[in-house]
């Protein structure tokens, strides 16, 4: 059965669930409330979100037509729970499952990342167990290795199972309004700044923040004593 073409509500719904399995079993299954709060967390989630009771549960109804979740409370139970059925739809290890809903949970993430953060559910012994991990999930078609960034050792990996994975771009150069692209050049004012990155462009950088500093201590002191 293919996991491909989920919303992105899908994923966080069907990531939380295995996480939560894995994490806090005595608090498994979830009600809708309960996997409301999960989905919304403000942390150890990429990106933050908001949903409401009615996107969870369109959601959990796309996921149980697909045979990824399931009703799971008992005749006598006061709320409705609901549990994931990955074990049977996409049956994977616990490493894999570990990196996997890592990296629905909180997007692109490198093999060091992806160590540290799957520790609840996962503790890789070492690094290279996360690599081994992360080519057998691309070789189920599950994961995706992403081009390296410039000025970054590390390459990224991404879950294929959001059906706009394909869209996923890298991170935005700062706008035009931010600290940094808006500094002025002290002795170079028609020059527009260049990237920040070899030693001495930081060196200039840094003193450029020291003179602005000065300026504003000045400034502040004319204020309190004026002439």
């Amino acid at each position: 059965m293919g996991a491909s073409g989920l919303s992105p509500e899908e994923v966080r719904v069907l990531g939380c669930l295995l996480e939560k399995q894995k994490t806090t079993p005595d608090a498994y299954p979830l009600s809708l409330n309960a996997l409301r709060l999960a989905c919304n967390q403000s942390t150890n989630r990429e990106p933050v979100v908001d949903y409401d009771e009615h996107t969870i549960r369109e959601a959990l109804h796309r996921l149980e037509r697909r045979g990824y979740v399931r009703l799971a409370s008992g005749a006598g139970s006061r709320a409705a729970k609901y549990r994931h059925l990955l074990a049977d739809a996409l049956p994977l290890g616990r490493p894999e499952e570990a990196v996997l809903c890592t990296l629905m949970l909180r997007g692109p993430q490198t093999p060091g990342e992806l160590k540290q953060r799957s520790e609840r559910m996962y503790p890789f012994p070492e690094l290279a167990s996360v690599g081994q991990t992360l080519e057998e999930l691309i070789g189920r078609g599950l994961v995706r290795r992403l081009e390296r960034r410039p000025g970054h050792k590390e390459e990224r990996y991404v879950q294929l199972l959001d059906e706009g994975v394909g869209e996923e771009q890298e991170p935005r150069e700062p706008p035009a309004s931010s600290p940094i692209a808006s500094m002025p050049a002290h002795g170079n004012a028609g020059a527009a700044p260049g990237p920040v990155g070899a030693p001495g462009e930081l060196q200039e950088l840094l003193s450029r923040v020291e003179q602005l500093e000065r300026e504003v201590a000045e400034l502040r002191a004319r204020m309190r004593h004026p002439v």
